[in-house]
């Protein structure tokens, strides 16, 4: 067998694309909402020397405002960290304006921080479910061994506060910890005592029908009366006996097959709707996330239009250091310093760039979708009309993508409500009359045909189409169950009042 190595040259072409870092931190940028720009914003400032807010003061002799001296870095090394400060008050000392000294950094001249007063202030993150159930447990009496399994099925709970785990499962993964003898029975018990210690009631369940039981044996046990009591008793037979056809709303037949009649098993499903379908989040605070608009459209009266404006007040208006800019270019900076100056810079002047960029493409593409959308805003969401994005990239010459980022995640207030951006983006259909409707005004429709209809006799799919179809809108059954389902719009059977 013989080995032979050739070398040869050869040619290719072809086209391959690279996007500058200018670019990709552009197209980042335009995606974010209000207030993740404005965490953007703040976790620049903090790692970016060249970068500072522009705050109302007394203007330089180029019109810009002046500031505090700018941070310092974060995450230099001690040795640069003492060089750029000693930089910073020679060119504090040397600075080229009216003549009078910077003021020094409110940090380095013993005033309070606003930022740090902030965070102090800040409430703390409340406790994870688990560790207040553990805490609970730990009080609870009994045997060494019971406890330690009790506190091993815990791990497993999910934030709903259910025990979707199998024990077996549990047993598995726990046979080699020390402190118990691991049995089924083991966490049998465990389990049981769990779920009669633990507060609020349901915790610890398999399911949900499981979690629900548990509620209703701590209801009747704290009935008020013996009124009250049977009441839950009722629902508890429910829960109990007939689930499968409650959730299927099939009432009537739960009458024929149990003592209760008709007007029992409303009162007991009345009774049921006061229970959790996850005890769990009782413990837990989940913070409603506010809704910011991006975007605010006003009617204008005099000029008869709707008028689109920026909500960015929120955001701080940002400058390059005029200290670092300066040294930057000063060839008396040792090269190391002055490279990390530039560098530091070029990313602040990219940030500005691509700041002012997304405010002018999304006030653009804003403008545009509310002159497509006048009959909306003017009439309501029947009135939505069809927009594909790529309409409006094509108006503006943008690409589709750019349209895109710009309304990803954008909340927009108007006379109409406040919603995302994107809901106005969307297919749709012509109706009889020869107008374009888009697919959201089509479900406004449907959900208004359902909201009139006769809950003793609730539209069947087809016969919502047919509604539909009256009103000039023609699509198939099967769209209809799409839409209903997309809106959490039940079945006509479970929509049906048993009376």
């Amino acid at each position: 067998m013989s080995l032979r190595f050739d070398a040869s040259q050869q040619l290719r072409t072809g086209q391959h694309l690279k996007l500058a870092p200018k670019m990709i931190q552009s197209m980042e940028i335009l995606q974010l909402a209000l207030p993740a720009l404005q965490e953007r914003i703040e976790r620049e400032l903090e790692s970016n020397v060249a970068l500072e807010l522009v705050e109302p003061s007394a203007p330089t002799e180029d019109g810009e405002h002046r500031d505090d001296a700018p941070g310092l870095p974060q995450d230099g090394s001690a040795r640069q960290f003492e060089r750029l400060r000693d930089l910073e008050r020679r060119y504090g000392e040397l600075w080229e304006g009216d003549g009078e000294r910077r003021r020094p950094s409110s940090r380095l001249a013993g005033e309070p921080d606003g930022k740090l007063s902030a965070m102090a202030n800040a409430p703390s993150r409340g406790e994870s479910l688990e560790s207040q159930l553990q805490r609970q447990w730990s009080l609870v009496e009994a045997e060494e061994e019971v406890k330690i399994a009790g506190a091993r099925i815990l791990e497993f709970i999910d934030e709903d506060g259910l025990l979707h785990a199998d024990l077996d499962a549990i047993l598995d993964q726990s046979r080699a910890l020390p402190g118990a003898t691991w049995s089924r029975e083991l966490l049998e018990r465990s389990l049981g005592q769990l779920q009669q210690e633990l507060e609020p009631a349901g915790i610890a369940a398999r399911d949900l029908r499981e979690s629900l039981a548990i509620q209703l044996d701590a209801r009747i046990r704290d009935a008020e009366d013996a009124a009250d009591r049977a009441a839950w008793e009722d629902a508890r037979v429910l829960v109990a006996e007939h689930f499968d056809d409650l959730l299927h709303n099939r009432l009537p037949k739960i009458a024929q097959h149990s003592p209760l009649d008709l007007g029992r098993i409303h009162a007991a499903r009345d009774r049921l709707r006061k229970l959790t379908l996850a005890p769990g989040r009782d413990l837990v605070d989940v913070p409603e996330r506010p809704v910011y608009p991006d975007v605010l459209v006003d009617y204008d009266p005099s000029e008869d239009r709707y008028v689109a404006a920026l909500q960015d007040r929120g955001v701080p208006a940002l400058r390059i250091s005029p200290l670092y800019r300066k040294m930057a270019r000063d060839r008396g900076v040792d090269a190391e310093t002055r490279k990390f100056v530039a560098r530091n810079v070029r990313s602040a002047s990219w940030l500005i760039d691509s700041i002012n960029q997304r405010r002018t493409t999304l006030l653009r593409v804003v403008e545009s979708v509310i002159r497509r959308q006048r009959e909306f805003l003017d009439h309501g969401p029947h009135f939505l009309r069809p927009m594909p994005m790529i309409d409006v990239a094509a108006e503006l010459g943008l690409h589709v993508g750019t349209v895109s980022r710009a309304v990803s995640g954008k909340w927009i207030q108007t006379p109409r409500g406040v919603f995302l951006l994107r809901k106005l983006f969307s297919g749709g259909l012509e109706t009889a009359e020869g107008e374009d409707r888009s697919w959201e005004a089509v479900k406004a429709q449907l959900k208004e045909v359902v909201e009139g209809e006769d809950r003793t006799r609730p539209l069947s799919d087809r016969a919502i189409a047919e509604a539909l179809a009256k009103r000039g809108v023609t699509i198939a059954r099967r769209t209809v169950v799409k839409y209903r389902e997309q809106m959490g719009i039940p079945s006509a059977r479970q929509r049906r009042e048993h009376r």
